[in-house]
């Protein structure tokens, strides 16, 4: 008899005596005894029992597990027939067992204190791992599986739950209509009102419909999201190199999507345009979503009376690594907390467009309102642009022309 089974032969007679079949027997112990499955193990032990005067024969019936492992091969099948309507490079197989069955475990490992048993759950995914595993022909991936087949053993149904893909890119927006991601409509909710036209959204498309509705269709997904480094105003352009993003797409069929395609086809629209597209992991999402690059701005802006032209070049000048203090502005109070936040206006510059018209570049720190460090926003926002010019002023127009980021070589 091997040293292992002659260790717990003493508490294994009261399992064993519950009218388990090899297989769950063996599991209540499946810390002991190398290499082997848990059908071998039980059987073992069940032989050591008899070897001891203590024989508890097999039941015809399991009286645990019901004989849901004589249906192996068709959990395998039906695992295989799922993958394999998906493109991946990997795939994991979970389990989802009946509750009863589950409980009746959890009792037996209490009721006898058995510490190195090894869940029914466990078992079930490895043995239909293996046989799914040449019908597949995909290897197993148990840390970030792209694919997971979890098979419900009452009825052999299979979910999968298909993990998302993530592109990375640039953006430019060149439309003053459109936002950066999807407004639903605020009367509706997205449900679809007369306000909207039953369209469900504020707007008729954005940046993100643009490259997410044809990845969408290429990849055979249910869904996509937009992960922008920071956003600017609907009436803002994006120029330069383009703001920094990831595009998730949920439950996508298809992998491997060509990207010079998605571009090509994206880059169709008069609206925006996208590049450096690349699949990133998961976690460039919140990499992305947490950088606070500094940025530049052009903003034409309209003053209430003429400017002087030194007068303005000084104030331009005299905001050179300056913080100031912004209370969070009328126009967006109703959806942020209404909080006082400092930021540093690195530069500006400026250039006369007219008698009351001028233009501004500058660069200021991540989450700088631009608009209302000009206006002043009535007093929320000091200094401002205007209170230093002595003249009431007011962007028109607005674009982003450089967000300062490196990308990583390797996301």
């Amino acid at each position: 008899m091997e040293g292992w089974i002659s260790d717990i032969l003493e508490k294994a007679e009261g399992p064993a005596s519950c009218g388990l079949c090899d297989r769950c027997l063996g599991r209540m112990f499946g810390k002991a005894g190398a290499a082997m499955t848990n059908d071998v193990r039980g059987r073992m032990i069940r032989e050591g029992l008899a070897e001891s005067g203590k024989g508890c024969p097999a039941p015809a019936s399991c009286g645990l597990c019901e004989g849901v492992f004589d249906l192996l091969d068709r959990f395998a099948a039906a695992v295989a027939e799922s993958v394999n309507a998906v493109r991946s490079d990997n795939f994991l197989v979970g389990t989802r067992v009946e509750p009863e069955i589950a409980e009746r475990e959890r009792a037996i490992w209490e009721r006898f204190g058995l510490d190195c048993a090894e869940p029914i759950k466990t078992e079930l995914n490895r043995e239909i791992g293996k046989l799914a595993l040449p019908l597949v022909g995909r290897p197993p991936e148990f840390v970030n599986p792209q694919v997971v087949a979890c098979i419900d053993t009452r009825f052999a149904d299979v979910t999968l739950d298909i993990a998302p893909i993530f592109i990375a890119g640039r953006y430019l927006k060149h439309s003053r209509e459109i936002p950066q991601t999807i407004w639903p409509c605020r009367a509706c909710k997205g449900k679809g009102c007369p306000r909207c036209k039953g369209a469900g959204k504020m707007y008729w498309t954005s940046v993100q419909e643009i490259i997410g509705d044809i990845a969408l269709e290429m990849s055979g997904g249910e869904g996509h999201v937009f992960h922008g480094m920071g956003r600017e105003d609907i009436d803002a352009r994006m120029l330069g190199d383009g703001r920094p993003f990831v595009l998730e797409v949920r439950s996508p069929k298809v992998r491997d999507i060509d990207l010079d395609e998605l571009g090509r086809r994206a880059n169709g629209s008069d609206l925006a345009g996208f590049s450096r597209l690349r699949f990133v992991p998961r976690a460039a999402v919140q990499e992305y979503k947490g950088a606070e690059p500094d940025k530049t701005y052009r903003a034409r802006v309209k003053a209430e009376g003429k400017v002087n032209k030194e007068r303005l070049d000084g104030v331009a000048l005299s905001f050179e690594g300056v913080c100031i203090e912004q209370r969070t502005p009328r126009r967006v109070e109703h959806r942020r907390a209404d909080l006082v936040r400092r930021r540093r206006v690195l530069w500006v510059e400026a250039e006369m467009a007219g008698d009351d018209e001028f233009d501004l570049t500058l660069c200021a720190e991540a989450g700088t309102y631009v608009k209302e460090f000009v206006s002043g926003d009535e007093g929320r926002t000091a200094p401002s642009f205007s209170e230093a010019l002595g003249v009431r002023c007011a962007v028109l127009t607005l674009d982003v022309i450089a967000i300062d980021y490196q990308e990583p070589e390797k996301d």
